[in-house]
C-alpha cells in the first residue's frame, strides 16, 4: 500500500506552504498509487488538510489500497547518511499547526503549482482531455491503440531541483534528514492521470508499443530564462545542435543540474522557487502514425523514363518517373504525408526493365489509413497498372522495415541479367563473337564512369561478368546476354568508356563497339515474396 505516514508531514505542510499543488507534493513524497493521482484535484487538496490535521501521534493514510507496477522515479541527489526523521531526543520537531496548514491549503487551491507549472492541475482536466481527443478525431486517422508522449519545458528540472533543495534546507532546520532521495517523475504521474481518460474518450486502449502517437508540447515562456544561469555554470553541457532552437534542451539542463554543486545552484535560483502568474501553455498537441511500407516488384518499358525525378539545376527534364507513377496512388489511398522510394539497383532513363521486374519498397510516412486487406492491395496494385503503360507492378504487398533490408543486401551481393544490343564500326561475322559465349567469370576492373562521376566517388571497382551469350543480326549489330555481379555498369563494359573499364567488348573484338539498346532482364533477388494472382 502507497500511503503518506507521520514521516511525510513535514515535507507535505513545507510544500503546501510555498505554492505546490497536491499531485507535486505526492511526487516528492514518492507516493507510487496511480488511482491516488487520478483523484480529483480538490479532492486531494481536501485529503491532504485532513492528513494534516490528523494527530500526530497516528499515521495518516490518503489513499487507496491498490497494487500498482512499479513507476520511474527521478533521482535529485544522493542519499543522506542519518536518523531515520527523528529529532536528537527521538522525538518528531513540532511542525506549523493544522490551521496554519489550512490557510496554506485555501491559498495554494487557485494558484499555478510552483513546481509543475500547472501541468498536473489545469491540464489533466477533462476539457484538456476533450481537447486533445477532439484533435485527433479531426486528424481522421485509423488505430488500434495509442501512444502519449509529453514534452515539457526544461525549467521544470530546474524548478524540481529548487523545491527539493528548499524542502531539504527547512527539514535540516527541523533536524529531520531526507527520508527518499528520488521522486515520482512528473511525466509518469501525468501519464497515470490522463491515460484512462484518453482510452476512455478515444475508445482504444493506451499502449507504450503502439505506432500511433498522441503528443502534446508544453512551454512557458514567463519562466524561459530559468535555465540560463545554468550556460555558466556548467557550460560543457549546452553546445549547438543542427536540429536545435535552442541549447537548453531537457536533457542539457539535466545533465547541467546533475554536475552543477549544491550551493553555486543556491546562489542563482531561489529555493523553494516562486509561485508564476500563469499556466503553462499546450503549444502543439500532434497527432503522428508510424510508417506503412509497401513492396513490389516493377516493369518499366519506356525508354524515356526516369526511375526518379529528372531535376538538374531545378529544371524538370521528364514529366514523370517510375518512382511518381507508383507513389501518388500510395500517397492518395494511405493518406500519407510524404514517401521514401528506395529499390534494388536502378536502370537508366533508356533501359527498360523486363521479366519479373526490379524490386521495390516505398515508406510511406505518418499514413491516416493504415488497414489494407490482401484484396485492398490488389486493387491498388490494378488501379497503378490502369493508369499508364510505361509501368507495371507486381506482387504489392505490406512489409515491415526489418524486411526491406532483404532488397538491399541483394543490390550488391545478388546477379543480375541483360540484354545488350550493340553496334560495330567493322563488319563481323557468327564467328568473330562465337568465343564470346565460352567466357566465364570474366574480371572487369571499372573506373567510376564519367557519366555519373559527380554524384560517385571515383574509385576502380572490380566485377565480375558471369557468363555471356552472343545472337548475330547482321554485319554491324548483335545481341548480348549477360549475366552479371550486381552493380556492373553494362554500357561502359561494351564501349570501354575511354578505356576506363578494362577488359570490354571493343578490346574484346579489337574493334570500336557502343551500345544501342539495354534491357534489364532479372534482378535475381528473392524479395518481396511472389503473390498467387
Amino acid at each position: 500500500m502507497s500511503s503518506l505516514t507521520e514521516k511525510d508531514r513535514p515535507i507535505v505542510q513545507l510544500l503546501l506552504n510555498t505554492g505546490t499543488c497536491p499531485r507535486c507534493i505526492l511526487r516528492f513524497c514518492c507516493v507510487g498509487s496511480q488511482m491516488l493521482y487520478r483523484h480529483p484535484h480538490q479532492d486531494l487538496m481536501k485529503d491532504l488538510q485532513e492528513f494534516l490535521k490528523n494527530s500526530q501521534e497516528e499515521e495518516g493514510t490518503v489513499c487507496l489500497d491498490v497494487a500498482d507496477p512499479p513507476c520511474k522515479r527521478l533521482r535529485l541527489e544522493h542519499r543522506e547518511e542519518g536518523a531515520d526523521g527523528l529529532n536528537h531526543n527521538g522525538a518528531i520537531p513540532q511542525l506549523p499547526s493544522a490551521d496554519s496548514g489550512n490557510a496554506a491549503l485555501e491559498s495554494s487551491a487557485g494558484n499555478v503549482c510552483n513546481v509543475c507549472l500547472g501541468i498536473l492541475q489545469e491540464f489533466c482536466e477533462t476539457d484538456f482531455v476533450k481537447k486533445v481527443c477532439q484533435k485527433v478525431n479531426s486528424a481522421d486517422y485509423q488505430f488500434t491503440s495509442f501512444v502519449f508522449s509529453v514534452s515539457l519545458p526544461p525549467q521544470l528540472s530546474v524548478r524540481e531541483r529548487a523545491a527539493w533543495l528548499g524542502v531539504k534546507q527547512q527539514m535540516r532546520n527541523l533536524g529531520l534528514p531526507l527520508p527518499k532521495d528520488d521522486i515520482v517523475q512528473l511525466k509518469e504521474a501525468y501519464k497515470w492521470i490522463i491515460h484512462p481518460q484518453l482510452s476512455e474518450e478515444l475508445g482504444v486502449p493506451a499502449d507504450g508499443k503502439s505506432l500511433f502517437e498522441v503528443s502534446v508540447v508544453f512551454a512557458h515562456p514567463e519562466t524561459d530564462e530559468e535555465c540560463h544561469f545554468l550556460a555558466t555554470a556548467c557550460p560543457d553541457c549546452f553546445k549547438p545542435a543542427k536540429n536545435k532552437q535552442s541549447v537548453f534542451t531537457r536533457m542539457a539542463v539535466i545533465k547541467a543540474l546533475e554536475k552543477i554543486k549544491e550551493e553555486d545552484f543556491l546562489k542563482h535560483f531561489p529555493c523553494p522557487p516562486s509561485s508564476p502568474r500563469n499556466l503553462c501553455d499546450a503549444l502543439e498537441i500532434q497527432c503522428n502514425n508510424g510508417a506503412v511500407f509497401v513492396a513490389g516488384r516493377y516493369n518499366k518499358y519506356s525508354r524515356n523514363l526516369p526511375q526518379t525525378p529528372w531535376i538538374i539545376d531545378g529544371e524538370r527534364k521528364l514529366e514523370s518517373s517510375v518512382e511518381e507513377l507508383i507513389s501518388e496512388h500510395l500517397m492518395a489511398q494511405f493518406k500519407a504525408d510524404s514517401f521514401n522510394f528506395s529499390s534494388s539497383g536502378r536502370e537508366d532513363v533508356d533501359v527498360r526493365t523486363l521479366g519479373n521486374g526490379r524490386p521495390f519498397a516505398i515508406e510511406l510516412v505518418n499514413p491516416r489509413r493504415i488497414h489494407f486487406t490482401a484484396e485492398d492491395m490488389k486493387r491498388l496494385q490494378q488501379a497503378i497498372n490502369d493508369s499508364s503503360d510505361k509501368i507495371q507492378v507486381r506482387d504489392l504487398q505490406l512489409v515491415t522495415r526489418e524486411a526491406i533490408g532483404r532488397m538491399k543486401e541483394g543490390e550488391e551481393e545478388k546477379t543480375k541479367t541483360y540484354s545488350a544490343l550493340i553496334w560495330t564500326d567493322k563488319a563481323i561475322q557468327r564467328e568473330d563473337i562465337a568465343f564470346l559465349d565460352y567466357i566465364k567469370e570474366l574480371k572487369l576492373d571499372q573506373k567510376t564512369p564519367l557519366r555519373v562521376l559527380h554524384r560517385r566517388p571515383l574509385a576502380v571497382r572490380c566485377r565480375l561478368i558471369h557468363t555471356m551469350k552472343s545472337e548475330y543480326i547482321d554485319e554491324h549489330h548483335f545481341r548480348l546476354h549477360l549475366k552479371t555481379q550486381a552493380g556492373t555498369y553494362i554500357k561502359e563494359f561494351v564501349h570501354g568508356d575511354f578505356g576506363r573499364t578494362k577488359p570490354n567488348i571493343g578490346s574484346l573484338l579489337n574493334r570500336t563497339a557502343d551500345i544501342l539498346e539495354l534491357d534489364v532482364e532479372s534482378v535475381d533477388v528473392d524479395w518481396p515474396p511472389t503473390l498467387a494472382d
